[in-house]
């Protein structure tokens, strides 16, 4: 049993899933609050976007480098790629979240939801082969 789990917690698709999926619930909790705390504020949900986006980054950079793909040094450079890899899914999420709620009147929580699961997986290919990226 203990054996089975050292081998999947070695597994680097599964600590980013896992690192990924704690930090996606962090971050849709945050959206989420914000969201319906600004529920009367025209695109209030934008603004969770934004602060979700912004405080769920450093926590991702921060578990990712440590957890998921254990790189050590080159700390700010890492921060850097990392950042430049998220802010493509901030983009695609920043165009695509207005369009589902605004053209499809798709509620904005569920649209959040659906967008996060086509970013995580461009996520996990930016982060392991530029972010994180160690020459051999």
């Amino acid at each position: 049993m203990i054996e089975n789990i050292k081998k999947v917690a070695a597994d680097e698709r599964i600590r980013f899933l896992v690192v990924g999926g704690f930090n996606t619930a962090f971050g849709f909790l945050i959206f989420t609050s914000i969201t319906l705390m600004l529920k009367h504020v025209p695109h209030g949900y934008m603004i969770g976007l934004i602060v979700s986006q912004f405080v769920s980054n450093f926590v991702a950079f921060y578990l990712h480098r440590k957890v998921t793909f254990k790189a050590k040094g080159h700390a700010m450079t890492d921060f850097i790629r990392f950042t430049m890899v998220n802010a493509v899914s901030y983009l695609i999420n920043l165009i695509v979240l207005p369009l589902l709620v605004n053209v499809t009147h798709m509620n904005p929580l569920i649209a959040q939801f659906l967008i996060l699961l086509v970013t995580t997986m461009i996520s996990f290919v930016g982060h392991k082969f530029f972010s994180f990226r160690r020459t051999k």
